[in-house]
């Protein structure tokens, strides 16, 4: 037999998304509607009351009317009417104009809109300087994702124009894209505190990139081309963080990076506020600061203060104990192994990346770890149960973590009655499903899961809302672009800097690829660059099909698949026997095959195609035909391949 040249058919399904936004106005008829109807996954919905902050210096031709399009997860442009418009305007340009001489261009790539894939690009005489380099994680409607990376084809023309990549700290959400950019040009200048540079050196072996690495502490300036870099201490929820403040002739930019301003630190590393206030004095033109913690009101609890709960979660424990929490939280673990050395436990780490991370910081100094207080995870059978400490990955539900393996019994850890286990970690957006998930599976098998919810076994790593407030009145900037969160948190960021005095029109609520330019002491949003989401799966990064093949696989897990097959004798041009059906994904039934059968046959009947040669036709007749039957009968659209061979 010979088969016909064939493709899987994929429908472009219409969604419609406006159950999830607000009612028009009551004088008015007009529902929200999509213009571009294709499926895009990405966390949340967009918010019309956010979009009307998007920029409030850049309005179109219309009264009262603002375009919003969210270009990097959504693609979508909404029209509410006396609220949005789709009349032409100025941030549709998909290339920004040149940029004067005198000017800076501000340009993030990630981390605007989303907690995760943290990347700015700034611009000056012609080179370019990028701060962090991220990746965000999978949610559960990503099937088979890895990772997934902020967009580079804006730099691609101009990877030799980058004078370097500054690292704020050694958390995947700033350093995971590192490796991946390197790629691309692999002698780009990588500029960081000790031991974040030492976790992107252990994530470039596995890429097998030797770096070209530039340690910096605070207090130190570096020059990058025309960018004059001064560092700061801040304080995280990982050690070694730093702020930049970036000096041109277009003025100074001060970048916060993650942080907090906790005043009983781990390691007794205070954030520079002496810093913050100094370059205040000097005059900050713009600042880049952390919004994660924007709508929390007062100040983060200092990490000390968990020491207690800690401590009577290992006073109780009448069997094992596991600790989950993110690879790169020193501070977090560090409060665990002092915790086991006060109970005489002995501690074992689980996870590549958690041993790796672990065994990194403990060389530099960064993790004191007692003599004999580590052992390997293989002595764990020959312990008493109220004796050892397991510390793992998972904190955040994901499916390959141990922690969700645990939960599945796929671990060689058995979880069983009597057993602790702690999620020492923050709950990210997006993933609550994902974490309660393996709760539950920890529950059933008998295990006591203490997490944020029942005890006080977490603090943030980011400012609250009175730290951020005293940030601005020691900082006096005169533009704020608020970064690092979802439009949420941005958007309370920039209530906050406004009620500190910073001018309203001074302070730009963008998102991923919008350009910022700052010329003569002010800051315009001037145009937009390709920021989509860039996945990564398995040894696959972005290419053209990344989204429809994600797409494919989303349709996959909630419609199933279809494959038709039909034999076509060449001599008659007619079927040689009625087509056959393997489904997948649902229940095929007698009522089902019959009903598919007779659609076939219909469908060849209204296009007057019962005798036909090509084969091609006849699989679009095929498709279209149980398409239209599966939606209208069972409201469910398959991915449908059909396949006519010769006989």
């Amino acid at each position: 037999m010979k088969s016909h040249e064939h493709h899987p058919c994929r429908l472009d399904r219409r969604v419609d998304d406006t159950a999830d936004l607000p009612p028009p106005p009551s004088d008015s008829p007009s529902t929200p509607t999509r213009s571009d109807t294709s499926v895009r996954p990405g966390r949340g919905r967009p918010n019309p009351d956010f979009a009307r902050s998007v920029h409030q210096n850049i309005r179109s031709p219309g009264p009262d009317t603002v375009h919003y399009a969210r270009h990097a997860r959504h693609a979508r442009v909404f029209t509410l009417r006396n609220e949005f418009s789709l009349t032409k305007h100025p941030l549709d340009l998909s290339t920004p104009p040149k940029l004067p001489s005198r000017g800076l261009r501000v340009t993030p790539l990630g981390g605007l809109g989303e907690i995760g894939r943290n990347m700015t690009v700034f611009e000056h005489k012609g080179k370019l300087l990028i701060v962090d380099c991220g990746v965000l994680f999978p949610e559960e409607t990503q099937p088979g994702i890895n990772v997934i990376l902020p967009d580079f084809s804006s730099l691609r023309d101009r990877l030799q124009d980058i004078e370097a990549i500054v690292l704020t700290h050694g958390h995947e959400d700033h350093i995971g894209g590192v490796p991946y950019l390197l790629r691309e040009r692999k002698d780009i200048p990588v500029i960081g505190s000790q031991l974040t540079l030492a976790f992107v050196t252990a994530k470039l072996e596995e890429h097998r990139i030797t770096p070209r690495l530039i340690e910096v502490k605070e207090g130190q300036r570096r020059k990058a081309g025309p960018f004059d870099l001064e560092f700061l201490a801040v304080n995280h929820s990982i050690p070694d963080g730093l702020a930049v403040a970036i000096r041109t002739e277009a003025g100074l930019v001060l970048v916060t990076g993650d942080f907090k301003m906790d005043q009983f630190p781990l390691d007794n590393r205070l954030t520079d506020l002496p810093g913050f206030a100094r370059l205040g004095e000097e005059g900050v033109d713009l600042f880049l600061t952390d919004s994660t913690n924007a709508e929390v009101p007062g100040f983060t609890v200092t990490e000390e203060d968990i020491r207690p709960a800690i401590d009577a979660v290992f006073r109780t424990a009448p069997r094992r104990i596991i600790v989950s929490s993110f690879a790169s939280h020193v501070h977090r673990i560090q409060q665990v192994i002092d915790a086991a050395a006060r109970h005489n436990r002995k501690v074992a780490f689980v996870g590549r990346s958690m041993v790796r991370n672990m065994g990194i910081a403990e060389k530099l100094g960064f993790l004191q770890v007692p003599k004999g207080l580590l052992v390997d995870v293989k002595a764990f059978d020959r312990m008493k149960d109220d004796k050892v400490v397991l510390i793992c990955t998972g904190s955040q539900g994901e499916p390959m973590a141990a922690l969700a393996r645990m939960a599945n019994r796929e671990h060689t850890i058995k979880i069983g009655e009597g057993d602790t286990v702690l999620l020492a970690s923050s709950l990210i957006p997006g993933n609550e499903n994902s974490i309660y998930r393996v709760i539950n599976g920890l529950t059933r098998w008998g295990a006591n899961v203490v997490h944020k919810g029942n005890a006080k076994v977490h603090v943030s790593g980011h400012a609250s809302a009175g730290e951020l407030v005293y940030c601005y009145n020691i900082v006096k900037p005169k533009n704020v672009l608020p970064y690092h969160g979802e439009w949420r948190h941005l958007k309370s960021n920039a209530d906050l800097a406004i009620r500190t005095g910073v001018p309203e029109d001074q302070v730009l609520v963008v998102e991923d690829g919008v350009v910022v330019d700052l010329v003569d002491g002010v800051a315009k949003v001037t145009g937009r660059v390709a920021a989509e989401l860039v996945f990564v799966h398995g040894m696959t990064v972005g290419g053209g099909g990344s989204e429809e093949a994600l797409a494919d696989r989303v349709q996959l897990s909630n419609d199933g698949a279809v494959t038709i097959l039909g034999i076509l004798d060449t001599r008659t041009g007619l079927l040689t026997e009625p087509v056959e059906f393997i489904a997948r994904g649902f229940v095929q039934d007698n009522e089902w095959i019959q009903g598919a059968t007779k659609s076939i046959d219909d469908g060849l009947r209204a296009a007057n195609k019962v005798k036909i040669v090509s084969g091609a036709e006849l699989e679009e007749i095929f498709t279209q035909s149980l398409t239209r039957w599966m939606q209208r009968k069972y409201r469910r659209i398959p991915v449908i391949t059909s396949v006519v061979v010769d006989a």
